[in-house]
């Protein structure tokens, strides 16, 4: 055999496999596990960090001038960094 004639027919097989492939992917019905359709719903209470964040997200431009969203936004930074917030003003060392 020619290289080139065996080339091609390697090509055609190939074709045809992923063909058969496709099709067979195509026609395949899933199944719904029996567990979970029988799950109730789970209801989170609303977070009002995030109701906060989606008013921002609404004034768009705005939001930067805005002391709320400010505010808000160091409070989302803080939680996903883990970092406790600091404190609104250092309170005065008395030496008594």
């Amino acid at each position: 055999m020619d290289g080139k004639l065996l080339a091609r027919l390697g090509a055609v097989v190939f074709v045809a496999v992923a063909i058969t492939a496709t099709a067979i992917e195509m026609t395949r019905k899933e199944e719904d596990p029996a567990g979970q359709a029988l799950q109730p719903v789970e209801v989170t209470p609303a977070d009002p960090l995030r109701q906060a964040q989606r008013r921002c997200q609404l004034l768009g431009e705005a939001a930067a001038r805005d002391t709320e969203c400010l505010r808000t936004w160091a409070e989302t930074r803080d939680r996903f960094l883990g970092a406790t917030p600091a404190p609104a003003s250092p309170q005065p060392q008395d030496g008594r």
